[in-house]
Formats: C-alpha cells, structure tokens, sequence
C-alpha cells in the first residue's frame, strides 16, 4: 500500500506542479546591446537605459557630470539593440499558457522571440502582453529588443501635421515628458528595458485583475464586493477563496468576471498621517480546482471614504477633499521621477522619499504629470504612512495630437495604470494634465505658432476629446462611482486670472516667474494651492560630486548646467537683494539660498493655512529632484533635507500659530488639523536677542479643528518700547504637555542687527548633542560629515537649551549663523 501510494504521488507531481501558476523574470539573464550600425556587442543591464549602460562599459562619461550632458545628445537619435538568450525546459513549455509580459518599453521598440517578430511597443507606461506558446522552443529561445529613436519619430509625426503643436515631438511619443529636458532636469531621451520582462505561465485559470467595491462603510460593519477576472482554460467548477470565505463558481472558458461579497465587523478606518491610524486589511485571494491552487493574489485594503467637494459660495466655489466624512487641509508636495534614469532608483529610496514627506507632516503627494506613473512601493509606502495621493496623467505642458491611433494608446495607457493602481487607498484624484489648459489659454500659443482659426478649432478640438471625453469615459468603465474623482486638467485657470484664486486648483506663480514680493503670497490665496515654489541650492557637497572644485562658481558652463531656469540666478539675486545679505563666497551663498528659499515658503504655507477654511491645500513645488541641480525642490537629489524642508516641517505641524501684523499691533491666530478641538495655553513674550524678556502675556485659548481661531491680539500701545530690530515675539502653545514654538520678527532679516553668538556644544548621547547660546543666533546650521541632524536651519535664543538628535555619532560639528552672513 505504501509503495502504490508514492507511485500515486509521483504520477500527480506534474500535474499538480503544471497546475500551479508561477512566472520567471528574465531580468536575470546575460543581456547586451549595441547600437544598431554596429557590430560589437556589449554587456547590458536590465531593467536598465541605453545611457546607463554606455556608461557602466565607460563608452560615455558619467551623463550628470559637469557639461556632459551637452555632448551625450547624440544618443537620443540613435537606434539600439537589446538581446539575451533564454532556456525553456520541456517541463516549462507544455504548461498551458505562455504569456510574455513586458512591464516596461522604452518606448517604441520591436520585439523579436526566435527571429518572428511578436510585438510593436509605442508606450512606455502601458504593460504589454503576448502569447508566446508557439514561439518558445525547449531548449534556447533568442529575445532581440530594437529601441528606435522617440526623438526621430515625434519629429516625423510632427511634419505629418499643416501647423506645428506646443514642445513639438515630445507631445506625440507616450513617454516620460520630462525626459526632453524641463527647468529642473536635463534632456536624456533615454530609451531601453526600464521594467522586468517576465514570462508568466499558467494552467486552467489564472487570476488577471481584481478591484472591490466598498458598497457600505460604517462604524459596525463594512460590505465590499470583490470583482475577480479570471480567465479560464477549460469550463468547469472553480473555487475563490478570499481570506477564510470560499465559494464555488461555474465558470465559461475565457475571461469570467466574479463577483464575490465580503463583509468586516466593527472595520477600522483607513486615515491619513496626523489624523489617525492608515488601517490596512491584508485580503489574500486563491483560485483552485479540484483542490489544487491555480492561481494566488494579495491585497491590501483601506476602509475609507474620499470626496471631493465643489459647492458654490459668496466667493466662488469650493475645492476640498473629506476624507470618511471630514474636511482635510491638506499639506504636501509635487512629486516628481527621482531619477532621470529610472532604474538606477532602488526601493529603498522610494521608501524614503515617502518618509521624508511622512516626516514633514505632509498628508498628500501630487504625482506630476510630466513624469511617470510610479513603481508599486512608492504607492505601498503611501498606504501603509497615510500619505494621499494626487494621480495626474502623463500629459504636461503642451497641446496633443487627436488622431485615433494616439487616442487608442492613450486609453489602454489608462485602462493599464487604473487597474494597477486603483485598489490603493491612497488614491484620492486623477487629474487629466499639468497646466496643459492654461498653457493653450495664456501662454500665448495661438500667437506663437501662428495659428489659423481652423488650426486653433481643431487642436482644441482634439484637448477635448481626450481629456474632458475619452479619459472620463474611460475612468466610468474602470471606476465605481464613488472612487471616480476626476479633475481635468491642474489648474483649471491660470495664475493671472482673479477667478484663479475663487475656484478650483492654483498655480500661483507670481513669485518666481512675476518676480512679485513674498508678501503676495498673504494676498494671492487660492481655494486649493496646488503648485507654487521658490529655488534653493543644493548642498555643496552635492554639487562638489558633479562639478570639479575649479568649476563652481557662477562663470563656468559646468555650474551652469545644472541651473536649468534660464534666469535662475538672477531671480534668485533679485530675491535676496531684497530680504537678506547676499555673499560673494559660494558656500556662504549656497547657505542663504537655502534660508531665503525657507523663507518664501514659510510666508506661503502660512498664508495657506491663515485662509482656512477658505482654502484647504498647500502643495509646494517640488518635493524631490531627478539629478544633482539647483531647483524649487526641499530634498536634492540624494535625499539630503534642504534648510526648507526643515521648514516645511514647522509649517505643516498639525497646530501652528501665526502672527499678522499690521500698523496697530499683531494678531495671534491658531490653527488646528486635528479632528478634535485643542484647549491649551497661548504664552507671548517679547524678548530682546541678549534674551531679557520685555514683556509676557497669556491666555487660554480653544483651538476650533474647522477653521481658525484668534487666539490673541496684541496691541503695539500696550507694549514697552522696543527696538525692531533686536527683538523677537516668541509664541509657544502649550496642550497636553506638547509645546508648539513661534517666532515672529518685525524687520527683515536683513535689517536685524545680530550679535556674533557663542555656540556651546556638549555631546549629552551617542548621538545627542545639546546646543546653548548667548545671544540670537539666526538660522544656525549645523554641518558634520555624511551627518543628519535631526533640526536645521533653526533659530536659538539665550536661555534655551536645544537638545539635536543626530543619525550617527559626530563630534567635529561645524556651525554657520545669518550673523556670519551680515557680518562678512
């Protein structure tokens, strides 16, 4: 008996092993690749680019460095050949269905699997697809890629139409946009494996999406339906498992749609960072027959509900989301691709560009459109911190073409990305384009290209048919109508126009680009400020890893290179003229770039948030960079805090108070974001910067979690005599044993008259470090070798003592305070 059942079993293994689904990622083979005309091969990695992979076999230097951008442009007009050979063993091939999916083209490329031609790729962001059972052989299979050149084609595309569109051939190949160079990244229009290549095989049925309902949420019980596409072989009687619930289903052969109810007792809500707990409930999902597993997903889930609300007002109307039923300020950044070569960016730095905004006390991230769709971890890491997310469409600034072929493409992009990314809780809007609407409405096109009425008709025209007919239809097939948040196009009217600040999206570029003063950010407040920035420098020691020492200075091409804003410079000299010294020496300009830019926006989140409930978003630009570059961005390229990410922190804090002065005296206002009421203690002391204290008030204060509340006024009559110019208002609110501290000045930081500060440093930990003064120091930066400190850029008084958290031990700590600036 024993041996016939071992006989039994091995004659079931391969069956039951065929049974199972499984997949192989032939990221892991030998591949190379060469430029077409040539005829030596060399070894590649994928996933990978043409550019990085000239690099890692030292054909070109390294792309960031110096001025070598300039002369690796020669590489987008080339075609490329990628190649690898596989072996499919005879076990592999009599498996059912063999399916190649390539998850990441780009972006036009011809496939080759044994020399026929399977597959014509025309988009980097969709996932292709093809059955590639009878063109696998046991034994070795060639697979040849060809990447023709997106430059090349958008230009031939281009001369297709009777008048020229806006950014001309970037508009016509779906590609990263960003790629073609912008203000803040260099142009490599890269071209090659950017995601796995898999082979995925499979036997009776397998799984190929899964979305849910959320048909009833409350505090006792929770009523999703799961919609399972599964796709079988053969008719039959199947099994769904969704965690401890199965059920048995007849299903046809081809593709089957199952609806299957599940329900959650008492389900905890998903809430974003500084409201609550981003509850997730792990759904693991199982198809089998016959008591074999066919095929198995997971799923992470987040019971919440999302709105946006649009409602009419004296003003004009509203642009808010709630989230389970309550209004959200919400606070965040423009993310943007971290890497203008996207493969070399690992998980781990996706998680932290995640944290970062996790800890800046952000609760949104707009994904921009001129970039990609991002990898699956940076939505996981949203998830599970809390952080919602703003999903444009992978169409910036510019008009596209209308054709039907475009349009085609352009739908199956959506459909793809959708059904990847919608189950997420973290997904709060998708937005059609970034200023693409603004841009045909004020930039001034139909003037620039000399359009024909005709010509401005139709290119119209074609904007319509893709973003206010195509995309929303498309999203009403893929979407329940409760997760169907569609917004056309950000902004929905430009920065120069007043109903730009009454209704919908904002991007308020008057500082910066109008070159207006940081106070109009106090006037200019929209109902949702979802782009508006101001440049910073990098660290030093960032630019030092691309620019020769003999070179950074403000004369030399290589410094200028990575300025990407034709009057970078000059915008940001004309800024600090105004507000602060402005040094000769570049490390100490570096510095009060990073102060001055902190600056700006402290004057713009706090504007935002004095407007509450008026407007109820402040998402600056930019929260990350895609090369080494002296941007609008708070995190360079490696990930090191800019002095305005720091501020960013203080100005996002779930309890602010703000200052507002005006000819009589100063208004306290409180703002809250929690989901509760604060009562606490408002203490206001006026005090000189050797730290004697001129004068103290305080006051019990309420702070309402739905608008603002005035916490105190102060009147100039009822304070002593003071010198502007060498005092500070400190501000602390004190609820539940937490202590929130503000500084208001009355000068500009310019016109303060500082004392050189005595630092007294004792190292109180293995990497706590306490810092005493004694007098003002203004913006104290603290610099230790590949040393984080946990606080930056931040102001100390005598008779405080500061406690720093450091991420390492350090002990020669070098320190800069504005006095050395106004004292130079």
């Amino acid at each position: 008996m024993k041996h016939q059942l071992k006989f039994l079993i091995l004659m079931l293994l391969p069956f039951i092993l065929w049974s199972q689904n499984s997949e192989r990622n032939l990221s892991s083979e030998n591949w190379s690749f060469k430029k077409i005309s040539e005829s030596k091969w060399l070894p590649a990695k994928v996933p990978g680019t043409v550019h990085t992979d000239l690099y890692n076999n030292k054909i070109i230097p390294n792309p960031f460095f110096g001025n070598n951008e300039k002369e690796l442009q020669w590489i987008e007009n080339d075609t490329w050949e990628y190649q690898t050979s596989f072996k499919i063993s005879k076990k592999e091939l009599n498996n059912q269905n063999i399916i190649f999916q390539f998850e990441g083209l780009d972006t036009y490329a011809d496939v080759f699997l044994n020399n026929r031609k399977i597959l014509e790729a025309n988009n980097m962001f969709r996932t292709w697809k093809v059955d590639a059972k009878n063109d696998l052989k046991v034994g070795k299979n060639n697979l040849k890629i060809i990447f023709k050149s997106a430059v090349e084609i958008g230009k031939a595309k281009a001369r297709k139409l009777p008048y020229t569109l806006p950014e001309r051939e970037r508009i016509f190949s779906r590609k990263a946009q960003y790629h073609f160079g912008w203000d803040w990244a260099p142009r490599f229009v890269t071209s090659g494996i950017y995601r796995p290549i898999k082979l995925l095989f499979w036997n009776n049925a397998t799984i190929e999406n899964i979305k849910y309902d959320q048909e009833e949420l409350n505090e006792s019980i929770a009523k999703l339906n799961f919609k399972v596409t599964v796709n079988a072989q053969v008719d039959g009687i199947y099994d769904l498992k969704i965690n401890e619930v199965q059920n048995a289903f007849e299903l046809k052969k081809g593709i089957n749609i199952i609806d299957f109810p599940y329900e959650i007792n008492n389900p905890k809500l998903w809430w974003t960072k500084g409201l609550g707990k981003a509850n997730l409930y792990l759904f693991e999902i199982d198809l089998s027959k016959n008591k074999v597993q066919l095929s198995f997903k997971k799923l992470n889930i987040g019971l919440r509900t999302i709105e946006l609300i649009q409602e009419k007002d004296s003003i004009g109307k509203s642009f808010y989301f709630k989230l389970n039923g309550k209004p959200v300020f919400m606070k965040g950044a423009n993310y943007i691709p971290p890497d203008s070569f996207l493969p070399n960016v690992t998980t781990s730095e996706y998680k932290n560009i995640v944290q970062n905004a996790v800890d800046a006390n952000m609760n949104l991230l707009r994904v921009w459109g001129g970039g990609v769709y991002p990898e699956d971890v940076f939505f996981e890491e949203c998830d599970k911190n809390g952080i919602l997310v703003w999903q444009d469409f992978m169409f910036a600034c510019g008009m596209y073409p209308g054709d039907s072929d475009f349009l085609d493409n352009a739908k199956n992009e959506i459909v793809d990305n959708v059904s990847r990314l919608q189950n997420h809780p973290s997904i709060a809007l998708w937005c059609g384009n970034n200023e693409n609407d603004e841009g045909w409405k004020n930039w001034g096109w139909q003037k620039q290209f000399n359009y024909s009425k005709q010509d401005s008709t139709q290119i119209w025209n074609d904007y319509e048919k893709l973003f206010h007919q195509l995309i929303p239809k498309t999203l009403d097939s893929l979407l329940s109508k409760k997760e169907n948040r569609y917004w056309p196009s950000s902004p929905s009217i430009g920065w120069g126009k007043k109903e730009s600040l009454t209704q919908g999206d904002s991007h308020y570029w008057g500082i910066w680009w109008g070159k207006e003063p940081f106070e109009e950010y106090k006037k200019k407040v929209g109902r949702f400020m979802s782009e508006y920035g101001f440049q910073g420098m990098p660290n030093i020691k960032t630019l030092e890893k691309v620019i020769q020492k003999e070179d950074l200075n403000f004369t030399s091409e290589a410094f200028k290179n990575h300025q990407k804003h034709p009057t970078g410079f000059e915008t940001i000299n004309e800024y600090m003229k105004r507000d602060f010294p402005v040094p000769n020496e570049l490390e100490k300009y570096n510095y009060v770039s990073q102060v001055l830019q902190a600056y700006g926006m402290k004057t713009a989140i706090e504007a935002h948030r004095l407007a509450k409930p008026y407007c109820m978003g402040s998402l600056y630009w930019q929260l990350n960079d895609c090369w080494p570059v002296t941007s609008w961005s708070t995190l360079d390229y490696y990930g090191n805090w800019k002095a305005s990410h720091f501020q960013v922190r203080e100005s996002f804090a779930p309890i602010l108070l703000i200052v507002s002065e005006n000819n009589n005296g100063l208004s306290v206002v409180g703002t809250n974001d929690n989901l509760e009421p604060q009562a606490g203690i408002v203490i206001a002391k006026l005090i000189d910067f050797s730290g004697n204290e001129l004068w103290m008030n305080s006051k019990e204060c309420v702070l309402n979690s739905e608008k603002n509340t005035n916490c105190m006024n102060i009147l100039f009559t009822e304070l002593p005599k003071f010198a502007k110019d060498k005092t500070v208002l400190q501000l602390e609110f004190i609820c539940n044993n937490k202590k929130t501290v503000t500084y208001h000045y009355f000068v500009k930081p310019k016109e303060l008259q500082l004392e050189k500060p005595t630092i007294e440093i004792k190292i109180v930990g293995e990497t706590l470090i306490e810092l005493k003064t004694n007098t003002l120091a203004k913006n104290l930066y603290l610099q230790a070798d590949d040393t984080f400190f946990k606080e930056n850029y931040f102001d100390l008084l005598p008779g405080v003592s500061k406690i720093i958290k450091t991420d390492k031990p350090s002990t020669a700590i070098k320190i800069v305070s504005m006095f050395d600036l106004l004292n130079e």
